[in-house]
């Protein structure tokens, strides 16, 4: 049984016309007479489910919303995208080409998810963000701010990409790590742990950070990785800066105790562990 029809409000895109659609039945939480958003034809929206398009939201091309999943707000989805599963895609979000969202993931804000893209299971890709190429984001994910996430990268779990961050190739980001600031994460890197990788940092290579923990005072972790500069930083709790000057904040915050000893332990370890392009091994 059909749970909407098409009205003679249009508009038109790229050639194409839409329509605007109205419920003729309740489903979900629409009601019947309820006026949507706009489809180009039946096929962009299945009449089976709660699937709704609703606000100024447009669907058309070969892209279809199904299952139980929306698109609302001034959301845009064209191409062969599609939305399913319980997926929210709503704002000014923008999903085409053949990209996939489903789960219970949330797309929106400005971002775009392009290519052969995934965003699924309760992962979030808001703000400015581009997840493109046949980068997956899945898991508890989240990406916002201007990130960028492309190529065959993969961020899962209960990861975070923020700020200016790029993750890109063949990167994965995953478990409890963040990256963010103008940091990048491309070629065959793997972060993960409760690594923070942040700042100018450059990392594309597994042996280009070092996450030692719990330790200290705090038992936090502590976080090593290689700069664009090629040489070493630190992220500790508060603290962000060069081994250098993480040794003199351990000497004056714990000199003479244990945590001394852990805090320069992983320092040396860090130098002996992290991989320098300008160093031969």
């Amino acid at each position: 049984m059909k749970k909407y029809e098409l009205t003679e409000e249009t508009v038109t895109v790229f050639g194409k016309t839409l329509y605007r659609i109205r419920a003729v039945r309740d489903f979900g939480s629409v009601k019947t007479g309820e006026f949507g958003g706009y489809i180009e034809k039946e096929e962009n929206l299945s009449h089976f489910g709660n699937a709704w398009i609703s606000g100024d939201a447009w669907v058309y091309g070969d892209a279809r919303v199904s299952g139980d999943a929306w698109v609302y707000g001034d959301a845009r989805v064209s191409g062969n995208a599609w939305i399913y599963g319980d997926a929210r895609v709503y704002g000014d979000a923008r999903v085409f080409g053949d990209a996939r969202v489903s789960g219970n993931a949330r797309v929106y804000g400005n971002a775009k998810v392009y290519g052969d893209a995934r965003v699924s299971g309760n992962a979030w890709a808001y703000g400015e963000v581009q997840v493109a190429g046949n980068a997956w984001i899945y898991g508890d994910a989240r990406v916002f701010g201007n990130a960028w996430v492309y190529g065959d990268a993969r961020v899962s779990e209960n990861a975070w990409v923020y700020g200016d961050a790029r993750v890109y190739g063949d990167a994965r980001v995953f478990d409890n790590a963040w990256v963010y600031g103008n940091a990048k994460v491309y070629g065959d890197a793997r972060v993960s742990g409760n690594a923070r990788v942040f700042g100018n940092a450059e990392v594309f290579n597994t042996r280009h950070f070092f996450v030692q923990g719990p330790i200290g005072s705090r038992d936090g972790y502590v976080t090593f990785y290689r700069t664009k500069d090629d040489t070493v930083e630190v992220r500790c709790g508060c603290f962000s800066g060069s081994l250098q000057e993480f040794v003199n904040q351990v000497e004056e915050t714990h000199g003479g105790s244990r945590y001394e000893k852990e805090y320069k332990l992983a320092v040396e370890l860090a130098k002996v562990c992290i991989r320098l392009e300008g160093e031969s091994r």
